[in-house]
């Protein structure tokens, strides 16, 4: 077997030391972040699509039963370690106070097929804080549905380095995966982003959509995942609310 196989699936750091932290006095409502399940969401296209059907349907039936068919990293989901460590935890072992608290909404604009990298993450505000979570609104959201979203912005791994030297315990992006997108990658890419980050326990959200408004401020989240045994990702209900800095 080779040597890249053998190493493969191992480097699991450990969840990285965040303080407990507490969100701010409520400034506004809940605010839904999650594209709705179904077979239109968002999904990579080496994946099957999500398919919904009725196993039991009214009037024929007593009662609806709806089943759902999908791949856990379609749609808005979280990434769990497992994605890339097989040393490292699965879904159902993802501890709760991972899934919520404070942090921030950056507000980045970048153009198609951009790599975000250190400079411009210096430039955002409000800072982050240790324990942070971190979403990032780069306006692509927006453009679902489109065949530029298909060309989504991407984060360097330098920058991915800089935000794990930050004790983030959530990155949330809204597109497809904070590694460089897919067309323009390289024989032997190896999702830097995602080993940097998921190495040390800092989970990963995708195709988060409707922060828009929260942009520039402190806000409280909660990523409602599912705790799908031996699962390297969920879907995720995901809110968010303005606090109190």
């Amino acid at each position: 077997m080779c040597s890249v196989c053998l190493e493969r699936g191992k480097g699991w750091q450990g969840w990285n030391r965040v303080p407990a932290m507490a969100a701010g006095k409520a400034l506004g409502p809940w605010v839904d972040l999650s594209h709705p399940v179904g077979p239109d969401m968002p999904c990579a296209s080496i994946f099957p699509r999500p398919a919904l059907s009725l196993l039991k349907e009214m009037p024929a039936d007593p009662f609806n039963v709806t089943a759902l068919q999908m791949v856990v990293h379609a749609g808005t989901h979280v990434d769990a370690p497992r994605h890339y460590y097989l040393d490292g935890p699965a879904f159902e072992d993802v501890p709760l106070e991972r899934l919520h608290g404070p942090g921030v909404v950056w507000r980045i604009d970048a153009a198609a097929d951009a790599v975000i990298d250190v400079a411009d993450l210096e430039l955002c505000r409000p800072e982050l804080r240790p324990g942070d979570m971190l979403a990032l609104d780069t306006g692509w959201a927006e453009r679902f549905g489109s065949h530029e979203y298909e060309r989504h912005p991407s984060m360097s791994p330098e920058a991915a380095a800089w935000l794990a030297e930050r004790d983030i315990k959530m990155l949330a992006c809204d597109f497809a995966t904070p590694d460089l997108v897919y067309h323009l990658r390289e024989p032997g890419f190896d999702w830097p982003v995602h080993r940097t980050l998921l190495s040390r326990g800092i989970l990963i959200c995708e195709h988060l959509t409707g922060h828009a408004a929260l942009a520039g401020k402190r806000v409280e989240f909660m990523f409602g995942a599912l705790p799908i045994r031996g699962s390297d990702g969920a879907p995720a209900r995901v809110v968010a609310r303005l606090v109190a800095d």
